[in-house]
């Protein structure tokens, strides 16, 4: 098979890897193949661009269907002298090297994700790499129409599910000791997990691993919670499952308490949010990710809180915020931009969360966690729960 298109093309982009495990190539390709692939693209001297998708032989008939490739090869079609590796992986990236030799073609464009044993192989060859850092980056942060879709109807889903468990942990029984039980059984983080995870596949959805971490466990931001779930102590709970169908991603933080929530805690949640509805204010097109971020440490710093890992090590009776605004999201669930320090500047259609909190190590932490869409002048919030410790 030769591409007469492709004949000493200088501009050569190359992503390769498991579609199905790498955002990066199944953007491209929309196709989402376990197996080893490849996809090369070039554009015309029209404007077209053409691409060429190197995929095993028993998925090409499918592929020339349903992904967006002008040509589909199997690494057979390019076998070199002396044949290809029995092993997959490498099979692919040999058959690459003899496709782009064949077309003399002596570099080629590629991203962060390209794994070494391209690299190897390619660069054996003598084919030169050129690394291009926003390759992969910038054109998935920028959201098309059915991308926003997509995102809205995870959401949507996160939230219906984020509701339950909510209402599970506030509605539940509470023993003398202060332990909850649910349905006359004890309610721990692994058991709403379980929950959790089945509500979402009964809505088409797969899930990563929920966060449930109660009392002092929500102290670590990360904390994935064990053990029982008690009254008025706070409950962080954070959603971040896959639509197994479009692969987007839905993410949503709320916190709950059942029982009487403490003072201490009411007062950090009421700034948690007015820090999340300050960043939000300030969110729209132009702005920095680390604008976003200072908005939101002004806002908790309005009301009594600061910011620091370092200090909430020294401080463990205190309350702070240790950890970024937020993150762009879409086919992974941490996806750039960061709102952060040095976080860049944004663009409309770009789809992230924002989410403060505030941790104390002798009390927990309390998280809320919106998405929303940036635009031209101002941020359209995919959210509708309510702010509040009792569901």
């Amino acid at each position: 098979m030769r591409i007469a298109s492709l004949l000493n093309q200088p501009k050569v982009s190359l992503l390769a890897g498991i579609p199905s495990l790498n955002m990066n190539l199944f953007h491209k390709c929309q196709f989402a193949v376990g197996d080893p692939a490849v996809w090369l693209e070039w554009p015309q001297l029209d404007g077209h661009v053409e691409s060429l998708f190197l995929l095993r032989d028993i998925e090409m008939e499918r592929a020339r269907v349903e992904s967006q490739a002008s040509h589909v090869a199997c690494p057979a079609t390019f076998e070199p002298i002396g044949g290809l590796s029995g092993d997959r992986e490498t099979a692919t990236a040999q058959a690459l090297a003899h496709c782009l030799k064949a077309h003399h073609v002596l570099a080629v464009r590629t991203d962060r994700s390209l794994p070494f044993v391209y690299a190897n192989i390619l660069q054996e060859s003598g084919v030169r790499l050129e690394y291009d850092p926003n390759m992969g980056v910038m054109d998935r942060r920028f959201k098309t129409e059915i991308e926003l879709k997509y995102l809205a109807q995870a959401q949507t889903v996160t939230e219906t599910v984020m509701l339950k468990a909510c209402q599970t942990i506030c509605r539940a029984e509470a023993d003398p000791d202060g332990k909850l039980y649910h349905e006359g059984s004890l309610l721990t983080s692994e058991r709403l997990r379980c929950m959790i995870d089945d509500w979402l596949l009964k809505e088409g959805f797969a899930n990563p691993g929920s966060i449930v971490a109660c009392g002092k466990q929500g102290a670590d931001c990360h904390a994935a919670g064990t053990g029982p779930l008690w009254t008025g102590q706070p409950v962080i709970v954070d959603i971040f499952p896959v639509n197994k169908q479009t692969r987007y991603h839905g993410d949503c933080t709320r916190t709950a308490v059942h029982g009487t929530v403490p003072a201490e805690v009411e007062r950090a949640y009421q700034a948690v949010v007015k820090a999340k509805q300050a960043a939000i204010g300030v969110t729209r097109e132009g702005i920095s990710g680390q604008a976003v971020h200072e908005a939101t440490l002004a806002a908790l710093r309005e009301n009594g809180f600061e910011y620091g890992l370092d200090r909430q090590q020294q401080h463990p009776d205190r309350w702070f915020m240790v950890h970024g605004t937020g993150h762009g999201i879409g086919l992974e669930v941490h996806e750039p931009p960061l709102l952060d320090i040095k976080g860049p500047a944004l663009g409309s259609h770009e789809v992230l969360t924002i989410e403060p909190g505030l941790y104390s190590l002798q009390t927990g932490g309390v998280r809320s966690e919106d998405m929303v869409v940036v635009q031209a002048q101002g941020a359209r919030n995919l959210n509708g729960l309510p702010d509040t410790l009792s569901w």
